[in-house]
């Protein structure tokens, strides 16, 4: 049994706690999905235009950065368990920034383009949620899930919704090179500071008491080798990672699988704005309830609802149903999201978590590459996508009762946190 990470249960104790998840929230809402990916669009045709260059050339350097990410991953999360978060995150931050403002010097040569991509691939996996996550976990118990939740859902909801704005209002204004080297800035330039002064490592074994640093509580957990050899690790990666690439690839394709059935494209663009946006607020919400019911059978409704969800956005016309489809698979996509690192810490402890977990990660960014593109396999072999909507659905399906398979909870929860009574307060 591992033992329980330090808990905010005090007033001395809960600012550096409330510190923390300001910190790890913003670190999200300036990470290599919102700063990057999310804007890409915004950068794609001018990058082509300029250069002369094919747009899947361009289009590319995602694969290059989920290929790198996959590797990165595993090393981050190590070198996150031996040095603690604040360290490596601080010099995270500092290169994925340096790495961005790097594009601005870009000159017309494809494999310039494609290092550059490569480089922002490994410095970005470094001040991502899953080594955030790392960092919430240490400090919180029986809030921990509520807390993965509004740091992820909200710092990622809010990045990838403000970034691309930021993006787009750029890119006239000062071109799209210029851009890259503002938006490096913004990175640095909130994201340094926060971290600096807010992020602290949790307690350990060991360390002096203090004001804001009280009695830490040992951490132990099960060893990657341990972990691969249990049940419950590959039960994470069919259930939750199987989910997460599943349902990212209808994200994906919301606006081709709709405008391809005739409905309109501003209609298309609200629903898959509504699957966004309820994603990130059901990761708070999937949070909460993880935290009071001490079951991980609880994320299996989630799947189940995604389900109807994926039926209703294959064979609904009207608006209203089109709109509830949206909502129903953000449900399950924040499910996932919000299940995944809250599940790897109750089974495995947080001692070799940040190694767990980049393993784990690294896999579902590798299913979240390769369902959109087996979509597309199949739509270009039958020209639709009906089979490999009935597909998904089958595995959400599976997904949710596979979940109910799951064993108790490896690491002992306080019994104040069976009771309902949530004293890791911020």
């Amino acid at each position: 049994m591992a033992t329980l990470p330090f808990r905010a249960t005090s007033k001395r104790e809960a600012n550096p706690a409330r510190g923390v998840a300001i910190a790890c929230t913003i670190g999200n809402m300036l990470c290599l999905t919102t700063t990057v990916s999310s804007v890409f669009g915004v950068f794609l045709v001018p990058i082509s235009e300029d250069f002369g260059w094919p747009r899947a050339h361009v289009t590319a350097v995602l694969a290059i950065i989920s290929l790198v990410s996959i590797v990165a991953f595993p090393i981050v999360g190590r070198l996150i368990d031996i040095f603690g978060g604040r360290k490596v995150l601080l010099i995270g931050n500092v290169a994925f920034a340096a790495s961005v403002a790097l594009v601005s010097q870009m000159q017309n040569s494809i494999v310039q383009f494609y290092i550059l991509y490569a480089m922002i691939g490994v410095a970005g996996a470094i001040p991502c949620t899953a080594m955030f996550s790392k960092v919430i976990s240490e400090w919180f118990d029986e809030r921990r899930g509520l807390m993965l939740g509004v740091s992820a859902g909200i710092g990622n909801g809010v990045g990838a919704t403000v970034m691309p704005i930021i993006a787009a209002t750029l890119l006239p204004a000062i071109g799209w090179k210029a851009s890259y080297a503002v938006i490096g800035l913004i990175v640095f330039g909130i994201g340094f500071p926060t971290l600096y002064f807010l992020l602290k490592d949790a307690p350990r074994s060991g360390d002096a008491v203090s004001a804001d640093r009280p009695q830490p509580v040992a951490t132990t957990g099960s060893t990657l080798g341990e972990a691969v050899r249990s049940l419950p690790f590959w039960l994470i990666i069919l259930s939750l990672g199987l989910g997460a690439g599943c349902l990212t690839a209808v994200f994906s394709h919301v606006i081709p699988v709709l405008t391809d059935r005739g409905i309109d494209l501003g209609l298309a663009t609200v629903v898959m704005s509504v699957l966004a946006l309820v994603t990130a607020g059901w990761q708070v919400a999937v949070g909460s309830l993880l935290d009071r019911i001490t079951s991980p059978r609880t994320a299996a409704p989630g799947f189940l609802v995604a389900a109807a969800g994926l039926w209703l956005l294959a064979n609904s016309t009207g608006t209203g149903m089109l709109v509830l489809a949206g909502a129903l698979l953000g449900v399950g996509l924040g499910t996932a999201f919000g299940a995944l690192p809250y599940f790897i810490s109750r089974y495995f402890g947080l001692r070799h978590y940040g190694t767990i977990i980049g393993v784990i990660y690294a896999i579902v960014m590798a299913a979240q590459g390769a369902t959109p593109y087996l979509m597309d396999l199949w739509f270009d072999a039958h020209g639709s996508y009906a089979g490999s909507i009935v597909a998904i659905e089958l595995c959400l399906l599976a997904i949710g009762a596979l979940i109910l398979t799951f064993p108790p909870y490896t690491v002992k929860i306080s019994a104040a946190e069976v009771a309902g009574v949530n004293h890791g307060g911020i």
